[in-house]
Order: structure tokens, then C-alpha cells, then sequence
């Protein structure tokens, strides 16, 4: 009986597959942007030969594979633009199968072709739309994409095609990211026309040459090699100017399958090249029969050096009546409908080139100065993005930091004296810059007893953030047993990073009971292990009998906990250090490790935020260099500024005079300060705000920010000394001198107000895909900010695999033009170097 009925039952599984497939077809075409979902059975019966499937095989949904999910439909349609389905298989819980039966394979997204298993990618690595349809396409055109590490195997590979096709040579920082999905498009279209190749390798990007050596970024060459036959001559590279963007790339590689030079022998009104179609102007060179030879290897020069941004064509005179002055040697056209064509006089090459590439740059100052108001969004992180993305190739010792989460944090706590947390976003800049420098700090307290360092992922763990408040990223917290935490809020760099933890982890105040101890302190025998770390140590003073002083003493210590130390002697022969050092108590004293004094301040004010103001100011110098670290410290006194600009550091009498301005007659009214340009280049970013053309250095200024902006320069012409600053000051107090410059009075904040992760955050999951940020007029308004991935995928060949199925297997360039046209007298220059891309 069994036997009679099988025939039948595979006849009616055959049928419900089919009906299966045509459903899943027709359900595809009426919505192209909805993830399918199928069983695994659904979905194996339903491959087709051939046929390309992303495919996640999913048991449970948890906050982090749901915004997977997210992601993946949201590519669904652009995959399926180049035949790739996207499919989602729910898992049985009896299915215990390679894909639905391990938990890390559920961390894991699969690319089939037919039922050949080609790839999996970690979910981790595809992070976005972006990400999912750069690897997805990659994987597929890993044959034809070639992925190179060193120049010599990008120059072999040119000689392997010199004469029969071009390379379009692509560097991209890292894998996933918006320009390399461009690539990968590029690549899906015009793989048979050009050899793609592709790298990651920065030193790789340098030796090819890009003129920028301090922002190396996506960059793309095509290399001219279809044009070499002679296997000694080396194809030109012509790097693309713009942006890699998928219409930029497709518009380039239009342009360099055009004619070098095209000869035309008609009305220029009436000429249409694929330039002028595409928005880009188009030279003519005028020429006339006797000239022919030498004015076509003139046209051949000027157009591969304006390849890419304009055409050029060579016009006989002899074919066509032009109604324009025989020494006209040039005529320019411009893609604007109903633009009259330009008919120029030019001396030499370099004038050509300069008039296509000045009209271009004034047109693109033009946009961004007409989208300038738009495009506010996400500035503040430009640069960090920047750094992060340049830097994604550099591996990170990341096990010296221990990973937490929700169940392991609090048990983590308890576990050592000191336990430092990072939190971060996975898909903030700012969060994986701060990450950098934190495993920095991790090598640096490598081995040391009683500080271990972890992270958090909120990504993963929003619930554990919630709990610490962590309300923005990136925050670093020190714990300690029996106390409350610390909350580091200093500059996001290692060192200052480190100077705070390895303060952190000494007891503040340091409770001292003996003169003795009170002596080694001082000297900074006490924790000399630290030392190097803080320039002051800060004593306080106090009766027996002042209980209210000495409290608010240790209040102040722990709120400069991590920033200076601070010791604390009260006991009942305090009175015998007030007499040594000649000061009543209460008092503050402060042993200066530089210059080897101990100065006494007493306390009349003794309330704890009154103690903390009072050791801020005093940790403040006479006559301090001004840092980005620092300045916040110096501008919160609300005094102008007479700072003095230097490219490097001072000699000894400018010093010694500046010295004595700033302990001199009149100066509690300002600060004298000065500033390095070498330590600090963005000083040459303040002085082009303070003046139109900045005067010779040393430059000293009145900046007086706080009450009308107004900016003063000393006068070049005389000394800077104690006696004639001091006369200038007069003058200024008097209203004599006239500022060189007036600052403006609006508040200086950041472009955008940061990140609030609660606020982001809905009642039941929270929505990292797409994060929001407040509108700049502190309205509820909120405006998307685009992600930051926190590492980038690898894309490797691996063996493949099935679904319990069976496997698949001359004469030198002219540069003039002669006869009766006007000569081009223009020497060729040698070809920059460029040093990045």
C-alpha cells in the first residue's frame, strides 16, 4: 500500500512546490521591496539554476537580528534590480540543519546560486543597504572583479591587457561602504567592456599616486591600456575628479570610452558630442590643411589632460565659412541650450586647460554655495568619519578589552578594584574614533593591577546603557567597588584618556596622618608611579575642629577625582605646616613639580564648589600656552586675550618680557598667553578669522571676547617689550587704535545638538537603523542622520558548498599650432605625481 501511494504523494509535493514558486514569482513582481518568507522546504524546492538568492535563516527574532531584518528588506529592491532575491527562511524548531540548527548560524546570511552555496557573510558585516548589496555583488563578481594588494601585480595585470582591453583600477578604505557598492554596480555593467580591479590596501592607494597625502579616500583610475600595443610603454591612468557615486562612475566611464579627439567639418552650432550630452563643455581647435598634422597632435595633448571634464575636437577651416576672426585659434562650447559659442585667442596649452577647468571649478562653488543651507546634516562628524574610514583596515588588539553584556555587566563590576567601561554605537564615527584610543589605553595598562577595561556595544545591549544613563556615545565610566562611578569627560584622545584613569585609581583626597607623609607628598614621593601624570598636587589643611571645611574638602577631591590629585592633613598639629608656610587656616597648598615651589593659598570661601573653583584657578599658569586642550579652562575667566601668535616656540627675552606683562601693573584685567602654531595649526585657522591677510609672525593681539569681539594687532614696526605693550594698551583703553577685525556675537555651539540615545529610543525596541537628531532651532523636529558601521566585512573565496544537494562547478605630442593660426607656444610638463588617492 505504502508503495502505491509514494508515486502519488511526490506527484502532489512536485505540484505544491510549483504552485509554491509561481506564488513566490508573482508575489515578487507585485511588491519588489517586501522581504519574502519561506520555510526551508519552500525555499530549497524553489531554486532555479542559475539564479542568484541572498537568505537569512532565522529561529528567533531578538533586538539585533531585527534590525538585520530591517536592513535586509530595505534592500530587497536593489537586489532584485540585478536578479538577486532576497529571502528571509523561518526556521522549524525540529529542523536541525546546518543553517537553522546552530545558534551561530543564525548570526550568518547565505548566498546561493541555484543550490551552490558561494558565500556567508556575518550579519555584523552587513550593516546596511549599502553593505548588503556591495558584498552581495561582490561575492558574485569575485571572478571578475579582480581584488589586488601590491602595485606589482596591478602593473602585471596591465600587461597582461595592454592592446586588447582598459583596467578601472578602484581603491575603496573598506568593504560595505556607499562607494564601494558603487564600484560593484559599476562593475555588474561594464564588466565586459573594462577589468575591474579593486584594493583596500592604503599604502597600495599611495603608490599609485594622489596629489592629497593627508585625506586618503575612495579613489578610481581607468588605466588606458586597450591603447598601448607596445608592451614597454606604460598605460596612462586617468583618476576620476568626482565623488564615487554610481551615476558619477557610470557618467566617467561614458566619457572614457569616448574619442580622444573627434574631427568634425560642420557648423560647431551643430555639433553634439557625448560631452556636451553629459553637461561638460567641448574645445575646438582650429585648424587648416597646411597645419593638420601638428594642430591633431595639439588637440591629442590638450584632450588628455582635460579627459574627463571636457571634449575636444579639431575643426578645419577649410570645410567650414566660420564668420569669426582668422587669428580666433580656439572656440569653446558650453552644454547650456542657447549658450553662443566662444571664440578665443590663446597663447599656449596651459591657457586652454586653465579656461576648462576655471569654468569648472567656478560651477561647482556655485552648487555648493546654492545647496550650502542644506546641507547641515551630520558636518559635526565629517571628519571623524573621515579618520574612521581611513584607519578601517587597522587591526585592533581588541582582546585586550573585555566585551560585556546584559548578563555579564554587573557580575563584571565587582570583580576587580577598577573596572573602566566604554560604551559606544556601533554605527557612530565619533564612538569607533573613541574606540581607537581606547585600546590604545588598553596597551598602555596592559599588566597593570587593578584596572581591567571593557565595552558595551548599545547597539547590542540598549537595556544595560539605559540602566548607566548613558544618554549619548561615546561615555567611558570607572567603577569601583563600594562607590559611586566617575564619568570621564575630558578630550576623546589616548593620552588624555589615560592621564584620567591612572589618576582615577588614587583615593581622593589621599588622607595623610604625619608631617613626615605630608613632607613626601609634597615631593611627590607619594604614588611616584603616577607622577608624570599631573604637574600640581593639591594639599588641604585643616583644624581638627573645622569639620564643615573638611568635608567640603573631600567633596571638592572627588569631584576633581581623575584631573589632579588632592591630600588632606588634619590633624592637631596642622597649625605647625599654617606657620611653616605662612598661611592661616584653612588652607590649599600647592606643590608645583615644574618649577619646584609650594605656594599657599588660604580658603575663605570653604564651600565645596568654592574649593573647586578656587584649585582650578590656581592649576591655571601665568603665562600659558594656548592648546585646543586647554582653552576651554582660559576663556571660562571671561578676560581678553593679549596673545601672542609664534610659529615655534619663543626665545628667552620675548619670553622674559611677556612674563612680566603678565605678573606686571594692570594684569588681573586680562590674560597673557601664546600660542604655537607648529603644536597648534588650527591658530592659523583663528588668525585668517581675526584678519583679511594675516600680518607677519610673531603677531601679537588684544582679543577681548567677551565684550564686543573687537581684535587688535600690535604694530609690526615696533618691539614687543614690557614698556611699549603696555603704551599700545593705553591707547586702546582710550578708543585711539582701530581694531583690525570685530568678531561676531553669536553663541559658538556645535553644528548640530548631540546625539540623545533616549530620545531615540521607542517605548518597546529600540531603532538604531536609521537614528534621529533634534533640529537646529531646539524644536522637536527631527531630522535623519546617516549610519556609521563599526567594521567592515571581508568578502573570501570559500569552498563551495551544498544544501544536501549535489555540487556545481613615435613623434612627440604637438603642442602649438602653426602656419597662419596663432601659435600655442606651451612646453609640456612633466605629469604630477600624485602621492594618495
Amino acid at each position: 500500500m505504502d508503495e502505491i501511494m509514494l508515486p502519488q504523494v511526490n506527484g502532489w509535493v512536485s505540484c505544491v512546490s510549483f504552485l509554491l514558486l509561481g506564488t513566490y514569482s508573482m508575489a515578487a513582481a507585485r511588491n519588489a521591496n517586501t522581504l519574502l518568507e519561506l520555510s526551508p522546504q519552500e525555499y530549497f524546492s524553489s531554486l532555479q539554476p542559475g539564479r542568484a538568492s541572498l537568505v537569512y535563516f532565522s529561529r528567533a527574532v531578538s533586538p539585533g537580528v531585527r534590525l538585520f531584518l530591517e536592513q535586509l528588506e530595505n534592500s530587497v529592491g536593489a537586489l532584485q534590480d540585478y536578479g538577486i532575491s532576497v529571502v528571509k527562511v523561518n526556521c522549524l524548531k525540529e529542523d536541525v540543519s546546518r543553517y537553522c540548527g546552530k545558534e551561530n548560524a543564525l548570526m550568518k546570511a547565505y548566498l546561493f546560486r541555484g543550490n551552490v552555496l558561494l558565500r556567508e557573510f556575518p550579519t555584523d558585516a552587513l550593516f546596511d543597504v549599502n553593505a548588503i548589496v556591495a558584498n552581495t555583488l561582490f561575492a558574485l563578481l569575485f571572478n571578475e572583479v579582480k581584488y589586488i594588494t601590491t602595485l606589482v601585480e596591478l602593473q602585471n595585470l596591465e600587461n597582461s591587457l595592454k592592446g586588447r582591453s582598459n583596467v578601472v583600477f578602484a581603491y575603496v578604505p573598506a568593504i560595505g561602504t556607499p562607494e564601494h557598492r558603487a564600484v560593484m554596480e559599476a562593475a555588474f555593467v561594464y564588466g565586459t567592456a573594462h577589468q575591474f580591479v579593486l584594493t583596500t590596501e592604503a599604502a597600495l592607494a599611495k603608490d599609485i599616486g594622489h596629489e592629497d597625502s593627508d585625506a586618503l579616500s575612495a579613489r578610481l583610475f581607468v588605466c588606458h591600456c586597450q591603447r598601448v600595443p607596445d608592451l614597454t610603454q606604460p598605460c596612462r591612468r586617468t583618476p576620476m575628479v568626482q565623488s564615487l557615486t554610481t551615476l558619477n562612475i557610470h557618467t566617467y566611464l561614458k566619457l572614457m570610452a569616448a574619442p580622444i579627439v573627434t574631427e568634425v567639418a560642420e557648423d560647431p552650432e551643430k555639433v553634439s558630442t557625448v560631452h556636451l550630452q553629459l553637461g561638460l563643455p567641448l574645445v575646438f581647435i582650429l585648424s587648416q590643411k597646411e597645419t593638420y598634422e601638428v594642430d591633431k597632435r595639439t588637440a591629442e595633448f590638450v584632450a588628455w589632460q582635460l579627459l574627463g571634464k571636457a571634449g575636444v575636437a579639431l575643426l578645419s577651416r577649410d570645410s567650414v565659412d566660420l564668420n569669426v576672426l582668422l587669428r580666433s585659434n580656439i572656440a569653446l562650447k558650453t552644454a547650456e541650450e542657447g549658450a553662443p559659442i566662444k571664440y578665443l585667442v590663446l597663447e599656449d596649452t596651459d591657457e586652454i586647460i586653465a579656461l576648462v577647468e576655471d569654468k569648472i571649478k567656478g560651477e561647482q562653488i556655485q552648487e555648493d554655495e546654492d545647496e550650502s543651507d542644506n546641507n547641515d546634516q551630520d558636518i559635526q562628524d565629517d571628519q571623524v568619519m573621515e579618520a574612521v574610514y581611513r584607519d578601517r583596515k587597522r587591526e585592533l588588539p581588541l582582546e585586550l578589552i573585555r566585551t560585556l553584556t546584559e548578563e555579564t555587566f554587573n557580575a563584571a563590576l565587582t570583580e576587580t578594584a577598577h573596572m573602566v567601561v566604554l560604551f559606544y554605537a556601533s554605527w557612530e564615527a565619533v564612538s569607533l574614533a573613541m574606540l581607537q584610543s581606547y585600546v590604545e589605553v588598553a596597551i598602555a595598562l596592559k599588566g597593570t593591577q587593578g584596572i581591567s577595561l571593557a565595552k558595551v556595544n548599545c547597539w547590542d545591549w540598549p537595556d544595560v546603557c539605559m540602566k548607566q544613563n548613558v544618554t549619548q556615545f561615546p561615555i567611558t565610566k570607572m567603577y569601583e567597588k563600594g562607590a559611586r562611578s566617575l564619568t570621564y569627560a575630558g578630550m576623546l584622545g589616548t593620552a588624555e584618556l589615560l592621564r584620567f584613569l591612572r589618576l582615577s585609581s588614587i583615593s581622593c583626597p589621599v588622607k595623610l596622618t604625619t608631617i613626615e607623609e605630608v613632607d613626601e607628598y609634597l615631593s611627590g614621593e607619594v604614588h611616584a608611579d603616577s607622577s608624570s601624570y599631573h604637574s600640581t598636587s593639591v594639599l588641604g589643611i585643616f583644624h581638627p575642629s573645622m569639620k564643615e571645611a573638611r568635608e567640603a574638602f573631600v567633596e571638592a577631591g572627588n569631584v576633581l577625582r581623575g584631573y589632579v590629585t588632592t591630600g588632606l592633613y588634619a590633624e592637631d598639629d596642622a597649625l605647625v605646616l599654617a606657620h611653616k608656610y605662612a598661611v592661616p587656616l584653612p588652607a590649599l597648598l600647592l606643590a608645583r613639580r615644574g618649577d619646584h615651589r609650594i605656594d599657599s593659598v588660604p580658603l575663605s570661601k570653604q564651600s565645596a564648589p568654592d574649593i573647586v573653583q578656587t584649585i582650578r584657578s590656581q592649576l591655571l599658569e601665568t603665562f600659558p600656552e594656548i592648546t585646543v586642550e586647554n582653552l576651554p579652562d582660559y576663556l571660562s575667566l571671561e578676560k581678553p586675550l593679549l596673545i601672542l601668535f609664534n610659529n615655534g616656540g619663543l626665545n628667552r627675552s620675548m619670553r622674559m618680557e611677556m612674563l612680566s606683562l603678565a605678573n606686571g601693573k594692570g594684569h588681573e584685567a586680562f590674560l597673557a598667553c601664546w600660542m604655537n602654531l607648529k603644536n597648534t595649526p588650527v591658530g592659523r585657522g583663528v588668525l585668517k578669522a581675526y584678519f583679511s591677510t594675516p600680518p607677519p609672525l610673531p603677531l601679537l593681539a588684544w582679543v577681548n571676547l567677551h565684550s564686543g569681539g573687537q581684535v587688535f594687532a600690535f604694530p609690526a614696526d615696533q618691539p614687543v617689550t614690557e614698556t611699549n605693550v603696555l603704551s599700545w594698551l593705553e591707547k586702546l583703553k582710550a578708543g585711539l587704535e582701530i581694531p583690525s577685525a570685530t568678531l561676531s556675537d553669536e553663541a559658538w555651539k556645535p553644528p548640530l545638538p548631540a546625539y540623545n540615545f533616549l530620545r531615540m529610543m521607542e517605548a518597546t525596541l529600540p531603532k538604531f537603523t536609521v537614528h534621529t537628531v533634534y533640529s537646529r532651532g531646539g524644536t522637536d523636529e527631527l531630522q535623519q542622520a546617516e549610519e556609521v558601521s563599526e567594521e567592515k566585512s571581508t568578502v573570501r573565496e570559500e569552498q563551495v558548498e551544498e544544501p544536501g544537494l549535489e555540487a556545481e562547478e613615435g613623434q612627440s605630442p604637438g603642442r602649438d599650432l602653426r602656419g597662419t593660426v596663432p601659435r600655442l607656444a606651451g612646453r609640456e610638463k612633466p605629469p604630477k605625481r600624485h602621492t594618495e588617492l
